[in-house]
């Protein structure tokens, strides 16, 4: 059966709740349902499952916890409810709802179990007794496997957001779950979106379910206004700060899509003067915790967060979400506008875009059915009236502070002896105070920014957080901001496809990423080495071209083989491989004799790069097309000595590591070229590898966090390299004339 809230219930008075429900909804101000609410409370307390359809903020949390907890029998201490949610942020934040609404129930406890904590704490509250639990599926079913979990006298339970358990990989685990729960249990089902695996796990687990649909006019709330800015000309980090200064804002969620993103845009807001800090996947789960409670009592002001990592948060003093980097699809986008504007409250949303992606801004006003606005990017006179009141705000409560009698003495006796009026004292110390920090933009200087970010093709600083998709998985090298740069089809005609033989042993194989999501040789390499399973030496030429590449590799995979590859995503586009007829080359020329079964580096571009460690990391630009006839031989150049360094990763053969994957790891998370990486020596508990010389640092950091053989690499830098084995891995030559690695400049 359907239904549809037309919300005769007007308060909470009148679902036949608990008194002390009833207390604890007072005293945080809660008076009158939300139509989820009001639909869902009376069909949980008559004990029907209950399938519901409904955007996050739309008050689902309270639509379940509180029927459960007018249920609850105190004196029962094995759990009477579990709920499972997809993120340790969400399932944290059910429980203190939990918490909240239970203030006047005498002896109630609740447990949120995630991964990310350890498990003496949960072991201890298991044990003691607990009443409802709200756990992620992985970490439930580690307790499930080492029996320290009893649902044997389970009443309810509830999937919560169970579109992104689906998205997240987790629905076998759900059903695991499901199955190993009592079957008198009630089931609440609450999703933003009902695909077909959700309508199946309905469909089997849930008995008659109510189904009960939230219908809004529009799929995110009318209270938040959405803009989006055009990128353009302006550099993204001094938009988005034009952007901070002159908005009025409370609390602040800027949505990065990587990791190593998410911390370079919080360091570089600091640095402006605002009160930022990042939280991501590679951020301990305490330290997460501690800043999102300092976002809640406002000890900072911003938040720099991966989608995953900001999943759930429901934090009433965010008035304001920016995508700085346009999320992967408009459900995303639904998710995370939805961190503001909750419950009511009015919020505001402000995607960044760059031209090539306008299509994806089309796909999102029609999955939200609203129009999305053009913001006018604030201008310099805005931004210096804003700054000039917030100066002139400041003097006025230095002065209501009083306190300044020893500074009015020092000031008269400075304007008597050097004759200069207090005016001018005055504009000195304001100077002073300001620091290197001009108080005013300057409109000249601001123009000449400017003018180099839109000129073509040239790398500018150290910024490469517009690029295309590339999942969650950090940015290596800092580059100019490329979004900026007129598109592809603009500045090369585009690449036509020349098929060539593979060479013996090999078949050429079609993957769906190309030029405009992002990829570059190195990615495709990393991730097929490091996920694939396959070494990286079995992997020859790569083509890339604009929406898609191909590649060879040993022409015996198996199904199985390719099945597992198709699902593994490169720049955020899963590689969906098949096997290469030729399709879709365009113009097709004689193919020429074959070529090695090895990458082929490309011509660079001839465009000096904006520094020395641009020029060093410029590895295998595919950009430039490739001739199709055979080059006559060249004079063979002088050999090119990289200078390389001995580095410590703590993994090693009691992980599981082999060569293949320490090598694809580090080519697709830094993007150094397999053949840069010199001998690896593996031992029980760690390894040794050579590297080039001069890694930037923040590029060494990143490296540290990456996995390999389920341990973080934690590299180090050592003082050599032990004495070759016969098991070692001989470093890669590099190709003649290649320049290769990084290179120190003095």
């Amino acid at each position: 059966m359907s239904d549809t809230p037309s919300s005769p219930i007007t308060l909470f008075t009148d679902l036949n709740l608990s008194a002390p429900l009833i207390k604890a909804l007072k005293d945080v101000g809660y008076e009158s349902p939300s139509p989820i609410q009001a639909a869902t409370i009376p069909s949980l307390l008559d004990n029907l499952d209950v399938l519901g359809q409904a955007q996050t903020g739309t008050g689902k949390t309270a639509a379940f916890a509180l029927p459960i907890l007018s249920r609850i029998d105190i004196k029962q201490t094995t759990p009477q409810a579990l709920v499972l949610a997809p993120t340790r942020e969400l399932a944290i934040q059910v429980a203190e709802a939990f918490q909240t609404y239970a203030a006047h129930i005498p002896g109630f406890h609740v447990l949120p179990i995630y991964g990310g904590q350890s498990y003496g704490p949960q072991l201890s509250a298991l044990r003691r007794g607990v009443h409802v639990v709200v756990g992620t599926p992985g970490r439930v079913i580690d307790h499930l496997d080492k029996g320290s979990l009893d649902l044997s006298k389970l009443k309810t339970l509830v999937l919560d957001e169970a579109d992104e358990m689906l998205r997240m990989g987790f629905i076998d685990d759900v059903e695991r779950i499901l199955q190993e729960t009592p079957d008198t249990r009630q089931t609440a089902l609450f999703s933003a979106t009902m695909p077909s695996a959700i309508r199946r796990i309905a469909n089997t687990y849930l008995r008659n379910p109510k189904e009960i649909t939230v219908a809004a006019k529009t799929g995110t709330a009318e209270n938040i206004r959405q803009r989006y800015w055009l990128v353009s000309g302006m550099h993204k980090l001094d938009a988005l700060t034009r952007i901070l200064e002159a908005e009025n804002f409370d609390g602040m969620i800027i949505f990065s899509r990587t990791k190593l993103g998410t911390e370079e845009l919080a360091s570089k807001l600091q640095a402006r003067g605002f009160s930022a800090a990042a939280i991501n996947g590679d951020v301990q789960q305490q330290q997460r915790e501690r800043t999102i409670q300092q976002l809640k009592d406002g000890k900072i002001d911003i938040l720099v967060a991966t989608d995953v990592a900001a999943r759930g948060l429901d934090v009433e003093r965010i008035s304001h979400v920016v995508n700085y980097d346009v999320p992967h699809d408009p459900e995303s986008y639904t998710h995370r506008i939805g961190r503001t504007g909750r419950a009511g409250r009015s919020g505001e949303a402000i995607l960044f875009i760059t031209p090539r992606e306008k299509n994806l801004l089309k796909s999102i006003e029609r999955a939200t059915r609203q129009p999305i606005s053009m913001l006018e990017l604030p201008t310099i006179q805005a931004v210096n009236d804003v700054r000039i009141a917030k100066f002139k705000s400041q003097i006025s409560e230095t002065l209501a502070q009083g306190e300044l009698e020893q500074f009015q003495s020092l000031i008269e006796d400075f304007e008597r002896e050097q004759n200069i009026p207090a005016v001018e004292i005055a504009a000195a110390l304001a100077k002073m105070a300001r620091g290197d920090v001009p108080l005013l933009l300057d409109k000249k200087q601001q123009v000449a920014a400017a003018t180099w970010d839109e000129r073509p093709g040239r790398q500018v600083g150290f910024e490469r957080n517009d690029r295309g998709d590339r999942g969650d998985r950090g940015d290596r090298f800092e580059r100019g901001d490329r979004a900026e740069r007129p598109d592809r089809g603009e500045r090369f005609p585009k690449k036509e496809r020349v098929v060539r033989a593979a060479d013996p042993g090999m078949q050429t194989f079609r993957i769906e990423v190309g030029y405009q999501h992002g990829v570059k040789p190195g990615n495709i390499v990393g991730a097929i080495a490091n996920e694939g399973g396959i070494d990286s030496k079995n992997i020859g030429r790569i083509e890339i071209y604009d929406d898609y590449s191909v590649l060879d590799m040993p022409d015996n995979l198996t199904g199985d083989v390719l099945d597992h590859l198709a699902g593994i995503k490169v720049a955020g586009q899963q590689l969906r491989i098949s096997r290469d007829g030729g399709e879709g080359a365009s113009s097709p020329a004689p193919a020429p004799a074959p070529v090695a079964a090895r990458p082929v580096p490309a011509r660079a571009p001839s465009a000096p790069a904006a520094s020395p460690l641009a020029k060093a990391a410029r590895v295998e630009s595919a950009e430039v097309e490739e001739e199709a006839a055979p080059k006559k031989k060249k004079e063979k150049p002088g050999k090119v000595t990289v200078p390389m360094s001995a580095f410590r990763i703590e993994v090693g053969s009691n992980h599981a590591a082999t060569p293949s994957n320490i090598v694809g790891a580090i080519a697709n998370e830094a993007g150094l070229e397999a053949k840069h990486i010199g001998r690896i020596e593996i031992f029980d508990t760690y390894s040794m590898l050579e590297l080039p010389d001069g890694m930037p640092p923040e590029l060494f950091k990143h490296l540290g966090k990456v996995w390999v053989g389920g341990a973080q690499l934690k590299i180090s830098q050592a003082d050599r390299m032990p004495p070759e084995s016969g098991k070692a891995t001989p470093p890669k030559k590099p190709a003649p004339g290649a320049k290769a690695g990084f290179k120190k400049k003095y």
